[in-house]
């Protein structure tokens, strides 16, 4: 028998109003996610990766039902949550947990450490404040840090340590998945390195699925086991992470490869073009949102839109020049 994944997002699309006004007389629609679709095994980590303004962080907040998606589903362990309600959302909220990308705003600073990391138990059950501050020490001891710890408040911690107060926040009620929304791009390289090894071994200790979402093409393939790209609120990549930069096949997602700093000198990618800037979310482009920059573009590209097509095993790639053999048109 098949077991499903833990997560599955099927078609999902969030749009929101643009209003009006001189910036935007039309008051058209902003297509924030527009028809995503992957899924996320049990224990598993997927990387999202893209551009600032592509979606990715709306996308976080649907799938954990902070915000409401305007179509499409959202099946968590075989449920569909997509439509539930807060009342029936409730009793899942303790299997799925975010962690935020700014450890300086996502911490309440008139809050103690000690009740900041338990205050997602107050949605589940009456605990007694004892019991909830050894629960805390307990994490807190899990991210590294100590017990006396406990009492004080976010502005005495750096930034690592503040991120370190996050995720033991976000496991405190020990969820299935958890979603890292850009954790570790606020703060210095050196700390980065720290917080990804935790976040490793807390996914060995806890059997975590993460869905780890960042601008770094590097960071994911390095961290998560398979990478999905998105542009202008849509996916148009997924592979294996394993030897992902060889084998990336969407013209966009090499040109986030080659825009990677090698650490040799001596290796050196050359350069991709790309024309232009990002579309507006709110006037995307028939067809292909990537063709207006993509210097590869075929005639239909400007007027059909591609869908994710396998083209490897579990490698699928959203675009024209893709026939499932390899690449036309060009590229290589």
């Amino acid at each position: 028998m098949t077991v499903p994944p833990l997560l599955e997002v099927t078609n999902l699309s969030k749009h929101f109003p643009a209003g009006s006004g001189f910036f935007s007389p039309s008051g058209g629609r902003v297509k924030a996610v527009n028809d995503v679709s992957f899924s996320v095994d049990r224990g598993e980590s997927l990387g999202l990766v893209g551009e600032s303004g592509c979606g990715k962080s709306t996308l976080a907040r649907l799938v954990v039902r902070l915000l409401r998606p305007t179509s499409g589903s959202i099946r968590f362990d075989d449920r569909e949550i997509g439509s539930l309600g807060r009342q029936a959302m409730r009793p899942l909220r303790k299997r799925m947990q975010i962690i935020f990308q700014d450890p300086y705003a996502s911490l309440d600073p008139r809050m103690t450490v000690g009740t900041s990391v338990t205050e997602p138990l107050l949605n589940r059950a009456r605990r007694f404040r004892g019991e909830r501050r050894r629960l805390a020490a307990e994490m807190l001891a899990t991210v590294g840090l100590r017990r006396a710890d406990l009492d004080r408040y976010p502005h005495e911690f750096s930034g690592g340590q503040r991120q370190r107060i996050g995720i033991a926040r976000a496991l405190c009620v020990r969820p299935e998945l958890v979603v890292a929304d850009e954790p570790v791009s606020a703060l210095d390289v050196s700390i980065q390195a720290q917080i990804l090894n935790l976040m490793k071994d807390l996914q060995q200790q806890f059997g975590l699925a993460y869905l780890f979402i960042s601008h770094d093409i590097g960071v994911v393939t390095h961290f998560c086991d398979r990478v999905a790209v998105m542009y202008a609120g849509q996916l148009v990549e997924v592979a294996v992470a394993n030897g992902f930069h060889d084998r990336c096949r969407h013209p966009y997602t090499r040109a986030l490869v080659a825009a990677v700093p090698r650490p040799d000198p001596l290796v050196t990618l050359p350069p991709v073009p790309v024309e232009g800037e990002p579309p507006d979310p709110a006037a995307l482009p028939p067809g292909c949102p990537y063709h207006p920059r993509c210097p590869h573009r075929l005639d239909i590209c400007t007027n059909r839109r591609p869908t994710l097509i396998g083209v490897d095993g579990d490698h699928r790639v959203a675009c024209w020049l893709n026939d499932g053999n390899g690449l036309n048109g060009g590229v290589s």
